[in-house]
């Protein structure tokens, strides 16, 4: 069986990236699986344990660094953790799919770093700033401080995009997910 390969996705908040991950998961021959992340922040809307996040505690993923358990991970914000648990990864690669991961940018540039050319890093960009506040704010989900730090945030993760093998503008979504399915198609199954 072949082994897999790693697609690396990275973007601000509020870039469209998990409507544009949702659409090439329901793409059956680029035989993708979502690598879910761990967090220590707690759920958002019907987010849920074991399908959207591995929700644990800080303590918990304290124990997991100490034991090398991570691909990476990031202190994304002030005692948020974000991190990519290695035995589930390299599971998924083993049994010969290709594993997304949904990761911040420094977390991106490090699994592209340890994968090498068995990775493809790319970046959904939004048009700008403003579409991303407009985005942030229509999903009704978060208070307006937290808005504030993710659009500082965007700003950093916008000067990022360079490091990353393609970038991919989000303005039209079909357009997005176009490109996207394009790239991540001619990666997996162009050779």
């Amino acid at each position: 069986m072949k082994k897999g390969k790693v697609i690396i996705i990275s973007a601000p908040s509020g870039s469209g990236k998990s409507t544009i991950i949702k659409h090439l998961m329901a793409q059956p021959e680029l035989r993708l699986v979502f690598s879910i992340s761990a967090t220590t922040r707690s759920p958002r809307g019907q987010e849920q344990h074991g399908r959207d996040y591995y929700f644990i505690s800080p303590d918990e993923f304290r124990a997991l660094i100490s034991q090398n358990a991570f691909v990476e991970y990031e202190q994304v914000y002030a005692g948020i953790y974000y991190g990519t648990l290695k035995d589930k990864v390299e599971r998924q690669l083993a049994e010969g799919y290709n594993v997304v991961v949904d990761l911040d940018v420094n977390g991106g540039e490090r699994v592209k770093a340890l994968y090498g050319d068995r990775a493809l890093s790319l970046f959904i960009q939004p048009p700008s700033i403003e579409v991303v506040r407009q985005r942030l704010e229509g999903r009704a989900t978060e208070a307006p401080e937290d808005i504030e730090k993710r659009i500082e945030r965007a700003a950093y993760e916008l000067s990022r995009a360079p490091h990353f093998d393609r970038v991919v503008v989000n303005d039209k979504l079909a357009d997005a997910q176009a490109e996207a399915y394009a790239i991540i198609n001619q990666f997996v199954n162009g050779d």
